[in-house]
């Protein structure tokens, strides 16, 4: 299998690409709801808020930002504890993100979770080795959106946006990587699907991990 690209650098999302992260998020957030006294939708119903910002996902389900910090102040005391290691790898990924490295790619992780949970979950997983740099969003909220969280990459790291690729499942990342005219992998094993990234912009949509070191290599 060809692993080696034009484009030098991928920048990799977690939920929903690596990692599936449904029982742990979703058992969260319904804990948050009710712990607030609000309905929690059924767990089928919630497969929604895997990829976007939490915090635009309670303003929504809430009517409005008033109670969203309280709300995930109550998701992130249940989801630090416990919830961020219910999660499962999906079958290919490590393996397709040792590949590219072989390759010659750099890795660098790229999700809108807090920094500080993305690398627990990374050790817990046994997926750190397979990364240069390890970046997410700060806790205060501070580059959750997938296009600002990019641009920080961009500049912290010193890539060059034609040397890098996108490999994510949701829309927010091909839009927050297309601000920097940069290409996505999609992820239609994730939780997105081939209509939200086709209607996004995605550039290929892979239908499971072992199909990404081929697609990257594969980049104008």
């Amino acid at each position: 299998m060809t692993t080696t690209s034009k484009r030098a650098t991928l920048l990799v999302d977690l939920d929903g690409t690596l990692t599936d992260p449904a029982s742990g998020i979703v058992g969260s957030f319904r804990h948050a709801l009710e712990a607030l006294g609000r309905p929690a939708p059924p767990a089928a119903e919630l497969s929604w808020i895997i990829g976007p910002p939490l915090r635009r996902s309670f303003a929504e389900l809430l009517g409005g930002p008033e109670r969203a910090e309280e709300a995930l102040a109550l998701y992130r005391a249940r989801y630090g504890a416990t919830g961020l290691f219910e999660a499962s790898v999906y079958a290919g990924a490590a393996e397709s993100l040792a590949a590219m490295r072989a390759g010659g790619a750099r890795l660098f992780l790229c999700t809108s979770k807090p920094v500080v949970y993305a690398r627990r979950i990374l050790d817990r997983f046994a997926l750190t080795r397979h990364f240069d740099a390890v970046h997410g969003a700060e806790l205060d909220g501070r580059r959750e959106d997938k296009g600002d969280l990019i641009a920080h990459i961009l500049a912290e790291e010193r890539l060059k946006p034609e040397d890098c690729a996108m490999w994510g499942d949701r829309k927010h990342d091909v839009i927050g990587a297309a601000r920097h005219g940069i290409p996505t992998l999609g992820a239609l094993w994730g939780y997105g699907g081939a209509a939200e990234l086709t209607e996004a912009g995605a550039a290929v949509l892979c239908a499971r991990p072992a199909d990404v070191p081929a697609a990257f290599a594969r980049l104008p």
